[in-house]
């Protein structure tokens, strides 16, 4: 009995599973974010507002609807990850190694829940700071009025900002296994990532002020150390 052949995928049947793909995250993010529009938003806006402890105002009428709705855009995008990352996965699993798909299947899980640790961390210990810090401007003369459209931004950005600097300990030890970083290229090159890190601190920070990119600039200079030391271990047991 003759064997059965899996002929490859043409190109026009790798665009079809693509939009069919498309379509059901488009679905599921559309289903979470009207979810978070009536039952997360309030809450979560409250929540982010904490930091400020004052009231915060909108200058049009439209304005609060607008963040309302971007709010709820964005937790549905965090909602339906799951479901986005798995159908990310089912498209490009085919075309990946068996080593390769290791690879994302050990550090994909890190790298979210990397992510999720930079964004609280920064909610829970530098927004408080950085807004007690930015509010002490305030005098008798000079009364903070903050719009809900340029906080929510403001927070946004940190969240993100912080998210993706944390990332850096998978980035460079992915790097490493691939071979492309060794711990001596790291170590040989630390006064320029230290530079590096204090640029990238002080374009990521929404605000210009000094405090909010020491306030960033500080864990990324942790995270790179931590990242070396991981970096000789993963180099070691490569090389065992």
């Amino acid at each position: 009995m003759a064997k059965k052949t899996i002929e490859p995928m043409g190109i026009f049947d790798h665009l079809e599973e693509l939009r069919k793909r498309l379509i059901v995250c488009v679905v599921f993010i559309f289903i979470t974010s009207g979810l978070s529009y009536w039952l997360l938003v309030k809450p979560v806006i409250n929540l982010i507002a904490k930091p400020v402890g004052k009231q915060l105002i909108f200058l049009t009428p439209t304005e609060a609807f607008m963040v309302y709705i971007i709010v709820a855009f964005f937790c549905g995008i965090f909602l339906s990850s799951p479901i986005v990352l798995f159908q990310i996965w089912r498209f490009v699993a085919a075309g990946l190694t068996k080593r390769e798909k290791m690879y994302v299947l050990i550090y994909a899980p890190f790298s979210f829940l990397l992510f999720i640790g930079g964004a609280y961390f920064c909610y829970a210990v530098i927004m408080p700071v950085t807004v007690k810090f930015l509010l002490g401007f305030a005098t008798e003369s000079l009364t903070p009025m903050i719009t809900l459209r340029s906080y929510v931004s403001f927070v946004g950005s940190m969240l993100l900002g912080f998210g993706l600097v944390f990332e850096m300990p998978v980035v460079i030890l992915f790097l490493t296994e691939l071979g492309l970083l060794s711990p001596k290229t790291l170590q040989k090159q630390r006064k320029y990532a230290i530079l590096i890190i204090f640029i990238v601190a002080a374009v990521m920070t929404p605000s210009p002020d000094v405090l909010s990119q020491l306030l960033m600039a500080l864990p990324m200079l942790f995270l790179f150390e931590l990242s070396i030391w991981l970096s000789v271990f993963v180099n070691y047991r490569k090389n065992m």
